[in-house]
């Protein structure tokens, strides 16, 4: 609402006014003493129920102060009170009655946040000072926008220090807040995030609420909040320990920071606004600390009023007629007390003040500065000895004090220090109660385990690789020791060398690719990944790539048009093992400019944290190592789809020759054989151990045993066979004596038959080709010849008797030409005559046309 503007003072009166503690000043009546009322609005109910306990203690100040003659002589207070419910709206109201009525007021004391803010910013514009007992806002510590506001209650933040202190003494640096959205708690919160931030502490999660703190608390038990501190009012607390118990986020794992000044025993308060029981409650709060400015004197000596500490307690026990724990405000009491006599004292050093300058408090009215200015200064100025400790004001017009901080412990709130935040001093007792016996982690611990191959089954697959590579290695030496036997020397035996190499190479791939953080360091895997690429790439480009190289010149030589085969049939060895070398030199090259550019090193998977099966505050999070490089995708597609392609040729080209034979490859049905398995296996477990990547014993067992199976398998196939042959037939002695005898063995003299009789079929097919081409020539001739015959005149007739004369000697001296050809010849003779000499038609040149 718009504030009217300062109306002028009523005549020579003054009042005193208590807004949540207005304190009224009115005109003095009659003779002798001026009577000061004291109207006060104090929040019975609401947020802060305070004034159950403050309005008696306020009242006991009043009596105490009225009893003194040496404070304010020529005035008696008197207390007239109302409930303000800490509502700005409400408090709104009651200050523009008092503003806009008779008396004036010449002080005002709200006692809420929310009240004091409001009124704060508006004494200005009628030059007021405003003295607060229960106001923490730390946002009233702004002098230029509440130039003319005291508290006795100190600002908020004075607890952001000790929460500060105590992360560090238990050694936290993880924290998370729930908040209530006001401004008081808002503003805390702002200035204990820039302390715990100077401290080197982070606030991991920031929640706030307004009615209703279901979702903040969840989303607190879902982040895994474990040290949290907490700002609201007392009726908002049961709500939200409510939900804390609902969401069993309490117990040995969970430190709640709460404020001091709720009742002791509000969480056994019967609320409406909850469904938990009061067994519930306490269950949920029990450890909870609380930070409080300390609002009572610790030490036993005499306040101004000349009363102990103790004797205040128990005085206002008696007057308030209820338990402390039952009664809200009772901690803000002392306060109350204090404020009261910091206003008395003021008000008095301000009387004796005015007299100097001939004015009095009567004098003061909303336009009057040198008044307000004079209160200032007393107040400012203040210290003395109250019930709650040494009351004195900062330049921002707040309390400074110590801090208690409390824990409760079987339901029972105890003092376990204090902490004197201007000398940072910490006085501790050593008697703090933790649920699993020592002070809980700030935030889940996460244990790194890593996890490793079965050694079982590293050692197993070991020891096949290990027998593999030694079959490997007595193959090779077979094949080299009977290189000179003629059935070895059919079989290329430089390229079985190669497999029988490329297979131990492939198997020896099988140790480094079962290495990992359990043998060898980090500095060592980025060599181990080479290691298993460059083995298995280079092992099967020269294992395979001698079988495809075989296989291919089968099929280019046999496959090929008939005409084609007799130049490609006789292709020099040079050119397998040119073959050969091309594909061992592009997997070379691949892998060199893959290690060059992306080298592989060691790269760690996470899993999903894991709970331990012991009962412990900890997760475990599972590491898996991999061999991976940047852009690992790509070079793996180059790298598998260049192997693939080869893979794919090769079972199509052992398809297509399996029907072939041929004596310059006599095992080349067995590396067909090996080609199918290799391919299968190859095809079937790339895809799978990229899929179960994750799943590190799976992935070794589906690749390594593919490694050794498929090395077993073309080892078998291609070399066992022609040991047998060997071992059985004895034809390392028998076809090497055949050779020196007859130059071939049994075995080639068949084959040597075979290819004599397909030479000689070839050649007969071609000779019948030609006769067929001449006799088609010849019959063509003969039905254009017959056309002419048919044209001679009578006139030839002569002429053809004496030609079939001479054509029936010749038939008589070559019987086997055809007859049919006779008259053609006799029309060559007719209508050539002029060209062709009778020598030319004789029977050697038709004789000639057959041949």
């Amino acid at each position: 609402m718009a504030w009217p503007g300062p109306r002028p003072a009523g005549g020579a009166q003054a009042a005193l006014l208590v807004l949540t503690g207005w304190l009224l000043l009115s005109p003095p009546l009659g003779a002798g003493k001026k009577r000061l009322h004291i109207g006060a609005l104090f929040p019975m109910t609401g947020g802060w129920p305070g004034g159950q306990a403050c309005l008696p203690s306020a009242q006991m100040a009043l009596d105490d102060v009225n009893s003194r003659r040496d404070i304010l002589p020529d005035y008696e207070l008197r207390l007239d009170h109302r409930d303000s419910e800490c509502e700005p709206g409400v408090a709104t109201k009651f200050l523009y009655e008092l503003l806009y009525n008779d008396p004036i007021k010449i002080i005002l004391m709200p006692g809420c946040s929310s009240v004091s803010t409001l009124v704060a910013e508006a004494a200005r514009m009628w030059n007021l000072i405003v003295l607060s007992y229960g106001s923490s806002s730390p946002a009233l510590s702004n002098r230029q926008r509440f130039p003319t506001f005291f508290r006795t209650h100190p600002s908020a933040t004075l607890h952001n220090p000790t929460r500060v202190q105590l992360f560090k003494k238990w050694s936290w640096t993880k924290i998370a807040t729930i908040q209530q959205t006001t401004e008081v708690f808002t503003s805390t919160l702002d200035d204990l995030e820039e302390r715990v931030k100077e401290a080197g502490i982070e606030i991991t999660f920031r929640q706030s609420f307004f009615s209703d703190p279901a979702v903040p608390v969840k989303n607190l038990k879902r982040q895994d909040a474990r040290i949290i501190v907490g700002l609201f009012y007392e009726t908002e607390a049961r709500k939200v320990f409510c939900e804390v118990y609902k969401e069993r986020l309490f117990g040995k794992k969970y430190v709640w920071f709460l404020i001091g000044w709720y009742a002791d025993n509000w969480f056994r308060i019967k609320d409406a606004n909850i469904n938990c029981t009061e067994e519930e409650m306490r269950e949920a709060v029990e450890g909870h600390i609380t930070t409080e400015i300390v609002m009572l004197n610790p030490e036993n000596t005499r306040s101004i009023s000349n009363m102990t500490s103790q004797e205040f307690i128990e005085k206002l026990t008696k007057r308030v007629k209820k338990s402390p724990e039952e009664t809200g405000g009772f901690q803000e009491a002392p306060l109350a007390y204090d404020a009261i006599w910091a206003l008395a004292l003021a008000l008095n050093k301000t009387s004796t003040e005015l007299v100097k300058k001939g004015l009095r408090l009567e004098d003061f009215n909303y336009n009057n500065r040198t008044i307000t200015d004079e209160i200032y200064r007393a107040l400012n100025s203040s210290a003395f000895e109250g019930v709650s400790g040494h009351v004195v004001f900062d330049a921002s017009g707040s309390r400074m004090a110590w801090t208690l901080i409390e824990q409760l412990q079987d339901g029972i709130y105890k003092k376990i220090g204090y902490y004197d935040s201007t000398k940072d001093n910490l006085s501790w007792y050593n008697n703090e109660k933790w649920i699993g016996g020592v002070p809980p982690a700030d935030y889940t611990k996460v244990i790194i385990t890593f996890r490793y191959l079965s050694q079982k089954l590293f050692i197993s697959v070991s020891v096949l690789s290990s027998v593999g590579i030694l079959l490997a290695i007595i193959c090779l030496a077979f094949n080299i020791y009977n290189g000179h036997v003629r059935y070895i020397q059919n079989s290329q035996p430089y390229l079985n060398n190669m497999t029988a190499v490329g297979c131990a190479l492939a198997q020896a791939s099988v140790f480094p690719l079962g290495l990992d953080g359990l043998h060898i360091s980090k500095g060592l895997f980025p060599f181990v990944c080479q290691a298993r690429l460059w083995l298995l790439g280079l092992g099967f480009s020269l294992g395979y790539g001698s079988m495809f190289t075989k296989i291919w010149w089968v099929h280019t030589v046999f496959t090929k048009k008939e005409e084609k085969k007799e130049r490609r049939k006789t292709l020099e060895p040079w050119k397998l093992y040119a073959t050969v070398g091309l594909l061992v030199g592009l997997d070379f090259v691949i892998l060199a400019i893959w290690q060059i550019v992306n080298p592989l090193k060691r790269t760690t998977e996470e899993f999903t944290k894991e709970e331990p099966k012991s009962d412990i505050d900890v997760l475990i999070l599972p590491k898996l190592e991999h061999c991976s490089s940047e852009r690992m995708n790509t070079w793996l597609g180059i790298f598998y789809g260049f192997k693939g392609l080869l893979l794919l040729l090769g079972i199509f080209l052992a398809y297509e020759t399996k029907g072939v034979s041929t004596e310059k490859i006599n095992d080349h049905r067995a590396v067909g054989m090996a080609i199918y398995n290799v391919a299968v296996l190859c095809l079937i477990t790339a895809p799978v151990t990229m899929i179960l990547s994750s799943q590190q014993d799976a992935a070794f067992a589906f690749a390594s045993l593919a490694i050794v199976f498929s090395s077993y398998i073309t080892l078998v196939v291609l070399f066992v066979p022609k040991m047998r042959r060997l071992i059985t037939r004895g034809e390392w002695q028998s076809e090497q004596q055949d050779t020196m005898k007859t130059g071939s063995s049994t075995n080639n003299n068949e084959e040597e038959k075979s290819r004599m009789l397909e030479k000689e079929n070839r050649e007969l097919e071609k000779i019948i080709a030609e006769k067929e081409e001449r006799v088609s020539e010849l019959q063509q001739q003969l039905k254009e010849r017959q056309q002419l015959r048919s044209r001679r005149r009578s006139s030839n007739c002569a002429a053809d008797n004496h030609f079939n004369n001479s054509a029936s000697a010749s038939a008589a001296t070559a019987p086997n030409l055809y007859q049919p050809s006779l008259p053609l010849v006799r029309c060559l003779v007719a209508e050539q005559a002029d060209k062709l000499g009778r020598n030319n038609c004789d029977g050697s040149r038709v004789h000639l046309l057959y041949k």
